[in-house]
């Protein structure tokens, strides 16, 4: 029945076209051609002239070309990023942009084919499989692009937004037509009136969504491959500032060109949205609508507009959701078109502190202990040098092999002590020769994430000085802020020494950890260790040898912030629900005996949201050096003949 079904179908080899035009329909094609084309490139215009006539990025380098042609190969040719995050609805789009590269050949030669000159011969053998080839694409295509339209029209996840763009809906139609038209001229014959009609529908319909690009979402499958390819080499990677009339992104003749072009390249679809902490708690931002709001700036301002941009003007672009930030890195990681939004987030806060723009009381007292105290916590040296005194830490002398760097958490907070002491011991076991540093001054990482660039300079400027002064050649710390920004940020004013986070150190060494049995553990993986340096294995490893690893639902790349980060552990009560609560909640929920962290500032979140939302008997709270330490502590316990701990 079937066969019988299919052979009475008549599907050819080949594809029908019209035998020939008359001169009529050529210049009529041709007219119609220009009048595309004409319309497409009326309303790119303005769009290429905004992000042309943005502040140029003094510090851009397509160097190392390399890289960024694999990035360019893996993200936007293979579409990895797109279905990675997202497999389903991103395996349509994938589906959908192979099909239109697939689709190249045939539409050249679909329209030579209107003068005359089609160049696909259907009676050879490449010809007959191209045309089959593209039929498997053309059905691969209209079934995704009708999934799409019903997920974005039907199904409507809420990150997708409130609104839903009618143009979406036109344009997911006219897709599905080309592919419908392509595949019924499979099934006439040549030469006939109904391929002539299905021709010049297909062709239509082609030439009225060239113009349609321009103004809506889908300009992304024009600029997108571009911004990939030029996007910034590191991620949340902060362009230098130039000179003293430069306070960050305070108008629009601040923004550069990247930020115009990945302005314009977003495709709307919400990843950041429904990954960002701050938006998915509650809180006024939503890092797509930050982005929007910089496009719309750029169209009703332009790029060298006095208007402030945090004036109002862009309801997406405010003060608040500025500093609602944690710089979780999140949106920047999930986005598949290219837009890395903390540089804007960051620049905007810049603009705002450096000009007196922002007032906080809780921002004020950060920036005035890092000032006159040198630390984040605001409390005198004295009492680390109390600590040190107490641990019995040696003084680094150029001797050590290490410089231990405790931090400010590692230094000040009672439970930061313990994660050093307990390190520090793990160390020593280890037969490690370190010392640290007899004065310390915080790196300055809240002062860069809040936007306070001459806080900030002064610090870095102070600890390479340090280091410098003490002969530090390897530095290892507890703390992944500390790493990320001593090893990144402070290039702007010198090389520091080598320097490595704790869980890479005891991951070296996790051969000569003793191995413990039977707890459950819930390993969180920070965003300055995982997104920021892209260490995931590394505790896994310390976290293996004291227990079982647990895996949260959201982990690794897709682990979900404990609200510290961006200097935001220092700011007042959040609006909305706590980040810290919601990634507690989720940590417990693995049923987990003990959560394990290998960053004090999310220790010490989670301490306060445990006491909150951990009921009767929460998870034990332990950084992966005391998991290590721990067993140290049992092994010494069984070989005194004492009782150890399970």
């Amino acid at each position: 029945m079937i066969a019988v079904a299919f052979d009475e179908l008549k599907v050819s080899m080949s594809l029908a076209e019209p035998a020939a035009f008359p001169v009529a329909e050529k210049v009529l094609l041709a007219a119609v051609i220009v009048a595309s084309l004409g319309v497409f490139a009326w309303r790119l215009s303005p769009i290429a002239r905004n992000v042309l006539r943005s502040k140029k990025d003094t510090d851009f380098s397509l160097r190392p070309v390399g890289a960024r042609v694999w990035k360019f190969f893996w993200e936007v040719l293979c579409q990895a990023k797109v279905i990675e995050q997202r497999p389903l609805p991103g395996l349509a789009h994938a589906f959908v942009f192979w099909g239109f590269l697939a689709f190249a050949l045939v539409t050249l030669n679909h329209i030579a084919v209107g003068f005359g000159h089609g160049f696909l011969q259907y009676a050879g053998w490449f010809g007959t499989f191209y045309v089959m080839f593209a039929a498997v694409w053309a059905l691969l295509v209209a079934v995704s692009i009708a999934g799409l339209f019903i997920r974005r029209f039907v199904v409507r996840p809420r990150w997708l937004g409130a609104e839903v763009s009618v143009e979406s809906g036109v344009i997911a139609g006219l897709i599905f037509l080309l592919m419908a038209t392509y595949l019924a001229a499979l099934f006439v014959d040549d030469g006939g009136g109904a391929a002539l009609g299905l021709w010049w529908v297909h062709t239509l319909v082609l030439l009225v969504f060239l113009p349609i690009i321009p103004g809506t979402k889908h300009l992304h499958l024009v600029l997108s491959p571009l911004t990939v390819f030029l996007k910034r080499p590191e991620f949340s990677q902060l362009p230098k500032l130039e000179g003293d009339d430069d306070f960050g992104l305070v108008a629009g003749k601040d923004l550069t060109q990247l930020i115009a072009l990945q302005a314009y390249s977003c495709v709307e679809c919400g990843r950041c949205t429904e990954h960002c902490p701050a938006s998915t708690t509650g809180k006024v931002l939503n890092p797509k609508e930050i982005v929007l709001g910089v496009r719309s700036y750029l169209n009703t301002e332009g790029p060298g507009s006095e208007v402030a941009l945090l004036d109002g003007a862009q309801p997406a672009l405010s003060m608040e959701a500025a500093f609602e930030c944690t710089t979780c890195g999140a949106c920047e990681f999930q986005c598949p078109v290219g837009v890395q939004h903390l540089p804007v987030l960051i620049g905007l806060r810049r603009g705002a502190v450096n000009t007196g723009a922002w007032e906080d009381k809780y921002g004020t007292k950060l920036f005035l202990a890092l000032e006159k105290q040198g630390n984040s916590l605001g409390m005198s040296s004295t009492e680390r040098d109390k600590f040190i005194a107490k641990q019995e830490f040696p003084i680094f002398d150029g001797s050590q092999e290490y410089c231990l760097w405790l931090g400010c958490m590692g230094s000040y907070d009672p439970k930061g002590r313990e994660i050093v002491s307990d390190f520090a011991r793990v160390m020593r076991a280890l037969g490690t020769q370190f010392g640290v540093l007899k004065k310390e001054k915080c790196t300055g990482d809240p002062a860069r994430r809040l936007g306070n660039d001459l806080l900030f300079g002064d610090l870095a400027e102070q600890g390479l000085k340090a280091f410098a002064m003490a002969g530090v050649k390897k530095i290892v710390t507890i703390c992944p802020h500390c790493v990320r920004t001593m090893a990144t940020d402070w290039l702007e004013y010198g090389v520091a020494p080598e320097i490595e986070h704790h869980s890479e150190f005891m991951a070296r060494h996790a051969h000569l950890l003793p191995q413990q049995k039977g707890e459950s553990i819930v390993y969180h993986d920070p965003c300055y260790l995982g997104r920021y340096q892209d260490v995931y294995d590394e505790p896994r490893a310390v976290v293996a040898t004291a227990g079982e690893l647990v895996e949260a639902e959201r982990h690794r790349e897709r682990s979900f912030c404990c609200g510290a980060g961006g200097g935001l552990a220092f700011l007042g009560e959040e609006s909305g629900e706590r980040v810290s609560h919601v990634r507690a909640k989720e940590l417990i929920a693995t049923g987990a005996q003990t959560i394990g962290t290998a960053c004090p500032f999310c220790n010490s979140m989670f301490r306060d949201a445990l006491g909150a939302v951990g009921g009767e008997a929460p998870p034990q709270l332990l950084d992966i050096a005391q998991l290590a330490a721990r067993g140290l502590a049992m092994q010494t316990n069984d070989r005194d003949g004492k009782p150890g701990e399970n």
